[in-house]
């Protein structure tokens, strides 16, 4: 199949470059492994101008409709590599299905940090999750620990509070850097209790996680029971799949843009959090603005 643009990841900036892509008469595609991207595990948004408040799965259907309406193609697939065909671009999918497009927009966004401790890995899927919306709902009445500071670990937080029984908020440093409203909302529920200057050394269980391992004390121990561990220390560049092309990254693996969205690479452009762009505040808004800056720039580059 041969279209004008293909975009690789289905978050907010591949589905904003998509509405706009259509709107400038563009025959697009959106190749992505999940629709609507990470932002789907995101208990609540309370920033989007307009809705006062919405959940993650509820946003990105909203947005997916919305490509859809528009008579726009989404392909759930990976793409495994990209190669250059003169002026075009062939792209290999994982199935091994393959498709050419004149102009290429990467929008494959983050992926979850770990934390790279014993037992992590081991217990993946067994206690240890990196999406307190996906699996909060298994640890009703149950003990579970959120790991990092940030806005999205204290939604986290605030979330599997509704659904457990208590909330452990394991944290480095000594004081949370989540927005304000997110700090004084972990700090007036009574299920959350923050642990602060405190890392976890290891993960332990048998077929699930039963405890972890502090490097502080906690109440005279360094051994903290619990069933599960929620991981939410940040996110990293996802961007595998430009080794082998000619697009330069910047020193935290960004992908460098020029404030149109186009990469070192002609007829590549990059969007959204995987980017160096909107010095790299990494939000919905954020996203969909590159998506359209960028679809609006592709469209001048097909009309030459």
């Amino acid at each position: 199949m041969r279209y004008d643009l293909a975009i690789i990841g289905a978050g907010p900036a591949g589905l904003s470059a998509s509405v706009y892509a259509s709107r400038y008469g563009i025959k697009n595609i959106i190749i992505g492994g999940i629709s609507g991207g990470l932002v789907t595990e995101t208990h609540e948004i309370g920033n989007w101008l307009g809705t006062q408040k919405i959940s993650g799965f509820e946003f990105a259907q909203k947005a997916i409709e919305h490509v859809k309406s528009l008579q726009a193609e989404i392909k759930t697939a990976e793409v495994d590599e990209i190669e250059k065909n003169g002026d075009n671009f062939v792209l290999f999918l994982k199935s091994g299905e393959k498709l050419e497009a004149r102009a290429v927009l990467l929008a494959m966004g983050t992926k979850h940090r770990h934390l790279r401790v014993a037992g992590e890995k081991e217990f993946s899927g067994k206690g240890v999750s990196y999406c307190a919306t996906c699996d909060g709902f298994f640890y009703r009445g149950k003990k579970v620990a959120v790991v990092g500071g940030s806005d999205s670990a204290a939604s986290a937080a605030l979330h599997l509070a509704s659904i457990a029984e208590k909330v452990f908020l394991i944290y480095r440093k000594d004081k949370l850097r989540a927005e304000d409203f997110w700090v004084q909302s972990v700090l007036k529920n009574e299920k959350i209790e923050v642990l602060y200057n405190t890392n976890i050394k290891e993960i332990k269980g048998n077929e699930k996680v039963k405890e972890i391992i502090l490097d502080n004390f906690f109440k005279d121990s360094d051994v903290l029971k619990i069933d599960g561990v929620f991981v939410e220390i940040g996110l990293e560049p996802n961007v595998n799949l430009v080794e082998n092309l000619n697009i330069d990254l910047d020193e935290d693996g960004h992908i460098k843009i020029e404030s149109d969205g186009r990469t070192t690479e002609k007829g590549i452009w990059a969007a959204g959090d995987i980017t160096t762009g909107s010095d790299k505040f990494k939000q919905i808004v954020t996203a969909a603005a590159e998506g359209a800056i960028a679809a609006s720039s592709i469209s001048k580059y097909l009309k030459k």
